[in-house]
């Protein structure tokens, strides 16, 4: 809690009505790579407690439609543009309550999962792979043609097979580190654009 009482973001966020210091990060993403737009149906993977629900909600307007899920309970918003659902993204049922409720191919679908972290290096550099993979196969089930994806994930040796793995399947990937980002964090973020679905069969 120390550390939280010296950290600008987290005293800014709560000053501002922001569920998390997250929020910033997002916020400067948007200003980097201009990822959502009015009237946009965004999937927030991994979304307790809802800051980046708070900011995308708010860029895509009442117009747009912002879905979080989490395996946390995420607190209900007031906005109408915001549905939250506490689920596994690995489940099957969740996934068909996430296309039930968007109606249509996601536009953007963003992610800030985390494993809890055992101080082992290895072990969490490969958990973080591991969810990086799983939502990267969620969002090639939830976006349309020609949609974004942005990822958290954290500096390792296989960081580069991961990106050419999303290569493949969007037309353009960059990589950045908010400033936002805590001091000492090895976390960076993937934003890839252009989804190019994979060809069945």
């Amino acid at each position: 809690m120390s550390y939280k009482l010296r950290d600008t973001y987290y005293k800014k966020a709560k000053q501002q009505g922001y569920r998390s210091r997250a929020a910033y990060k997002l916020l400067e993403l948007q200003e980097r790579f201009r990822i959502f737009k009015t009237g946009q149906l965004i999937v927030d993977l991994g979304a307790a407690p809802g800051g980046w629900i708070q900011v995308a909600a708010k860029l895509v307007g009442p117009s747009g439609k912002v879905l979080g899920v989490d395996l946390q309970p995420i607190e209900a918003f007031h906005q109408r543009n915001i549905i939250v659902i506490q689920g596994d993204i690995t489940a099957t049922e969740t996934e068909q309550r996430i296309m039930e409720y968007l109606g249509r191919p996601a536009d953007s679908v963003i992610s800030d999962l985390a494993p809890k972290l055992t101080g082992i290096r290895d072990t969490d550099e490969a958990h973080s792979l591991e969810l990086n993979r799983t939502a990267m196969e969620v969002a090639n089930r939830l976006l349309r043609a020609g949609g974004s994806f942005l990822i958290k994930s954290f500096v390792s040796e296989e960081l580069r097979i991961f990106s050419a793995e999303l290569e493949k399947q969007f037309g353009s990937v960059q990589r950045t580190r908010p400033d936002a980002s805590r001091k000492g964090s090895s976390e960076i973020y993937f934003f890839a654009k252009d989804y190019q679905p994979r060809l069945q069969g």
